[in-house]
């Protein structure tokens, strides 16, 4: 269903449960309604009271003169599905619940709202807020601006509210999902690509339910010029305690809503600040177009720690090519460093102008992507009266080059002073500054990771692959039908198959039993098999284990090889993802890797390598040769076809896929099929959805 308008900008609103008591919910919503009256009708529903407000009111929603648009519900749980019923009688279809704690009665409330075509925000929802159409429902007050927010819980996104107010960033809407019974996140985020008003969107979510559509959501919103920054928990790590893959314990659900960021186009941030900080900077200007900044600071120990967190927040500060050293060194003191960091050595002292010229200088430069100026600039009016106009003067070149160049070379300012007027003035400039460097940085970091090209994002793709059956034979089927290079191997059931299968085959060989998942933990693999131990090895394992299907494989011997691991699973919110990692028997201990949602083309294989601390093995490491990695991305990318177009595969894992110098070849593989691809759901507490995995986990830990 579309959403309504009336959560936008309703023509007219009923509030049941308003009082006077600004304690309560009743309160805030009234006022809030009462203050866009000059906009739309407003009606007040209190079942005791004539008056609220010097309003009148009504003793139900039955008895108002008209048909509410949007009804807004602060009542006792009990007395939330008579006033549902009797809204509907009267014709209402848009609900706004802030009433939590329905219990049972939530799943008869969501039948009602479907069955009537109605949509609901909430229950436990925290309200909502247009500064367009001075439509607020919601507690407390906001600063109108162009920071949209979307938020699982009301309270942390006030905090958002509450922050960007402080730092000068106010808010276009605002909406609290709560339980998201009826209306979601991604219902919301759809509606704000078309809105004018925002610029960037901070959404918080505890759980991802619909999560394609949310990927969807985002994208739509950058392709409408918008930023999204993205705030979330770690979520439930039950999916990746149950996994029965290495590659599913090794990915929590915070790398798969990067991987969603990245085919999105938006941004994962890690705190309410960090958002509000990133989106302090892009209400002023542009991501820049690479990790390239240049820091000017007037002291020699602050550019040095503001080089040591540019680096450590994935930014780059170049070393300066000679002609702009001998630029720079014409306008500073000899004793000046030029190389970037530049410290200006005390020449700002001595004019003030130098700040502007200096930063002018780099950012015409080309050679950077953004710049970064740090120190004192800001305190010298607050400290130096005398000094107010000269600092106001050079404030007022740079914002007049932020204006006109900001979009091509941003700046960025920290500044000692955290609200003179010199700071003040730096903001009606629109130019973004902090009064911490490790905020300056952080913000710039994170805005120009927005500033990059966006993957590829995710296809439908059909493949001829069928669900294979269980055991390692099926998956060696599977997996060669993709395309995918395995040693010459036999099935065996005995031990005269095992001898036939060791004639002809080349030695030395690998026994496995087929049918285990993980073997190294049960010795169900064995290697270096020749003809004077082959026939011993294998008596002991078929004793050891019992009957089964045995596989009798051609060992790699290839001398300076990579053990990669590959990996595609069914991620229960977003879908299909794949993997690649460091691999082998230690791929759990070293947890090196990388994750997209699948399908990838190459150029994002590629991208996951790069991201890899392990990467640098697979170009020669201490003499070693280079290995195939051609190979090895076409392998990433058919694994993460074969995942998004089975839809009955649950888990696909090649580990290790050993990478060598003439190709790619894997040694081990699991596939899970099945009802392990479908994982049933309930809804828990604050709109969590948890699967029946993670209820079992819970019961676990309680007893």
């Amino acid at each position: 269903m579309s959403f309504p308008r009336a959560f936008v900008d309703p023509s007219s609103i009923a509030v049941v449960g308003a009082t006077e008591d600004r304690a309560k919910w009743g309160y805030w919503l009234a006022t809030g309604a009462l203050a866009g009256a000059g906009r739309r009708q407003v009606w007040l529903v209190n079942r005791r009271a004539a008056q609220v407000l010097g309003q009148p009111c009504r003793p139900t929603v039955g008895d108002l003169p008209g048909t509410p648009d949007l009804v807004a519900l602060c009542v006792p749980p009990q007395h939330v599905l008579p006033v549902v019923r009797d809204a509907l009688a009267k014709g209402c279809r848009a609900f706004l619940s802030i009433t939590a704690g329905l219990g049972a009665d939530e799943a008869e409330l969501a039948a009602l709202l479907r069955e009537s075509g109605a949509r609901m925000i909430g229950p436990n929802s925290l309200g909502l807020f247009n500064a367009s159409t001075q439509l607020r429902l919601a507690w407390g007050n906001f600063t109108p601006g162009s920071l949209a927010i979307v938020s699982q819980s009301g309270q942390l996104g006030s905090e958002i509210a509450g922050l960007g107010a402080r730092a000068g960033l106010g808010v276009s809407r605002f909406y609290s999902v709560g339980n998201q019974l009826d209306v979601g996140a991604a219902d919301i985020l759809e509606s704000l690509v078309a809105d004018e008003h925002n610029t960037t969107v901070a959404l918080y979510l505890e759980s991802f339910a619909d999560g394609p559509r949310i990927v969807a959501a985002l994208e739509a919103l950058r392709r409408a010029g918008k930023h999204a920054l993205v705030l979330t928990t770690g979520a439930s790590e039950g999916s990746r305690r149950l996994a029965r893959s290495h590659t599913g314990s090794m990915t929590s659900a915070l790398d798969v809503v990067d991987a969603a960021c990245r085919a999105a186009g938006a941004l994962r941030v890690a705190s309410p600040r960090e958002l509000v900080d990133a989106a302090r900077v892009l209400d002023t200007t542009t991501p820049p177009g690479g990790r390239r900044v240049a820091i000017i600071s007037d002291s020699g120990g602050q550019g040095g720690i503001a080089a040591d967190l540019a680096a450590e927040r994935g930014l780059r500060a170049p070393v300066f090519t000679d002609r702009l050293q001998t630029g720079l060194r014409a306008l500073l003191p000899a004793a000046a460093a030029v190389s970037n960091p530049v410290d200006l050595a005390g020449a700002g002292e001595a004019d003030l102008q130098v700040y502007a010229q200096v930063v002018e200088l780099v950012a015409a430069s080309g050679e950077v992507d953004s710049v970064v100026l740090s120190g004192y600039l800001g305190c010298y009016g607050e400290d130096s009266p005398s000094l107010v106009d000269a600092e106001s003067a050079v404030i007022d070149r740079l914002g007049h080059r932020h204006r006109t160049d900001a979009a091509r070379v941003p700046l960025i300012v920290h500044s000692m002073s955290a609200a003179s007027p010199a700071i003040a003035r730096l903001r009606e400039h629109r130019v973004p500054v902090f009064d911490t460097i490790d905020a300056a940085l952080g913000a710039l970091g994170h805005v120009s990771r927005l500033g990059r090209q966006p993957r590829p994002a995710p296809t439908t793709v059909q493949t001829d692959a069928a669900v294979p059956g269980p055991g390692y034979w099926a998956a060696r089927t599977f997996l060669t039908a993709l395309g995918i290079a395995m040693p010459e191997a036999r099935r065996v059931t005995d031990a005269a198959g095992f001898a036939a299968a060791c004639s002809s085959l080349r030695p030395p060989l690998v026994l496995k039993a087929g049918w285990i998942e993980h073997k190294s933990e049960l010795q169900a693999v064995r290697t270096g098999l020749g003809s004077d131990n082959a026939a011993a090895v294998f008596r002991e394992m078929y004793e050891r284990l019992g009957p089964g299907e045995y596989v009798v494989e051609e060992q790699d011997t290839r001398p300076g090889v990579v053990e990669m691991l590959i990996g595609g699973r069914r991620d229960r919110d977003f879908g299909p993802t794949v993997a690649v990692g460091h691999g082998g028997v230690h791929a759990e201990l070293w947890r090196d890797v990388s994750v997209e949602l699948a399908p990838v083309d190459r150029r994002t294989a590629a991208g996951m390598l790069d991201r890899l601390r392990s990467r640098r093995l697979l170009d020669g490491w201490r003499g070693q040769p280079a290995v195939d990695v051609e190979a090895l991305i076409d392998a990433i990318v058919a694994v993460s076809e074969a995942i998004a177009a089975t839809p009955g595969v649950a888990d696909i894992e090649v580990n290790p896929i050993r990478v060598g110098a003439e190709g790619a070849l894997a040694v081990d593989a699991l596939v899970v099929s099945g009802a392990a691809a479908v994982v049933p759901e309930t809804t828990g507490a604050n709109g969590h959805r948890e699967t029946t995995e993670e209820q079992e986990i819970s019961r676990e830990h309680v007893h």
